[in-house]
């Protein structure tokens, strides 16, 4: 599934600018007739964009400014900086789809990486088609053009179906087909949202991985999902060992769950529980403790000998 399914569908609201493609000449017919709808074409044109004798449409990148519902935020300076050069040598190949924004300018439908690299490069022209979107088209044509190229990272790409969704009052699986995904890779992609904003913006960056928020996802208790995020960015465990240490964190609240009513614990006095929650903030692992402020026992869990190590260091004092 490609831009063209989306855009060549019929849609008023979605045709291009004028009934003949943004090429005002097809290569096969000439004389007074092409020419005819050449100059009829380009009178249509709104200002700013100029067609030349192939019929190809060109507008100055100064006057072009992004989607409105645009997906992206992030933007690889250094695969940017190498696009440039590409540009600098052989300018801008493909099409760059803009939509008249009505006050001079354009909207960027599908093209920004383009657009941004020919304005480095110094370029006073590149080739657009020009259409006319509704608002839930730019942001699918957006998204679209991203998922194949594998421009957003998880976080944008989950915010952006979630979009999608509230502006059509579609479900997941409409948003798979239209994206052409399968079901459960929407699914897993939008879960990311509900991590906490930090972790969203871990894994926007690029610091945490997919797997990472995954395993992190899985944790069920706040507090513990908590210190695991803590000791991954701290740490740098690997995928399989922050899954195995999210397995620990649940083996405890699974077993709480469990337990019959009757056999629950009464409620903690509020301090002694806030002494608890700053022992695992510290030592940045699980810790329980166990009895009262008076009298108890306190356990705490180490899943590594450099882990042992760097809590023994903590507790002493590095003595």
């Amino acid at each position: 599934m490609g831009l063209d399914a989306l855009m060549d569908n019929g849609n008023e609201d979605d045709a291009p600018f004028s009934e003949s493609s943004p090429s005002l000449s097809d290569g096969n017919s000439g004389g007074a007739e092409n020419s005819s709808r050449a100059v009829q074409v380009r009178a249509e044109l709104p200002e700013g964009i100029t067609a030349d004798e192939n019929g190809t449409l060109w507008v100055n990148p100064a006057l072009l400014k992004p989607n409105p519902h645009q997906p992206r935020v992030y933007f690889d300076e250094e695969k940017l900086s190498e696009l440039t050069e590409s540009v600098r040598e052989e300018g801008v190949l493909s099409p760059i789809i803009i939509e008249d924004a009505g006050d001079g300018s354009f909207y960027i439908i599908a093209g920004e990486r383009r657009t941004r690299a020919a304005r480095a490069a110094g370029l006073e022209k590149v080739p657009v088609q020009l259409r006319k979107f509704s608002d839930i088209r730019k942001l699918e044509v957006a998204l679209i053009e991203n998922v194949q190229r594998t421009d957003l990272n998880p976080i944008e790409e989950a915010m952006a179906y979630g979009k999608i969704m509230e502006l059509n009052g579609i479900t997941q699986d409409e948003v798979a087909r239209r994206v052409g995904k399968n079901r459960s890779t929407v699914a897993n992609c939008m879960r990311l949202l509900k991590l906490p904003e930090d972790m969203q913006r871990a894994v926007a960056s690029g610091e945490l991985s997919s797997g990472h928020a995954r395993a992190l996802l899985s944790v069920v208790n706040p507090a513990d999902q908590r210190v695991l995020f803590g000791r991954i960015m701290g740490q740098g465990l690997s995928v399989r060992v922050a899954e195995q240490m999210a397995q620990e964190y649940n083996g405890g609240a699974r077993a709480a769950k469990k337990t019959p009513p009757a056999a629950k614990e009464p409620l903690r006095d509020p301090n002694y529980a806030a002494m608890e929650q700053k022992f695992i903030e510290v030592l940045g692992t699980k810790v329980r403790f166990a009895g009262d402020l008076s009298r108890g026992t306190i356990t705490i869990d180490y899943f590594t000998g450099d882990d042992l190590d760097r809590i023994y260091n903590i507790v002493t004092g590095g003595n």
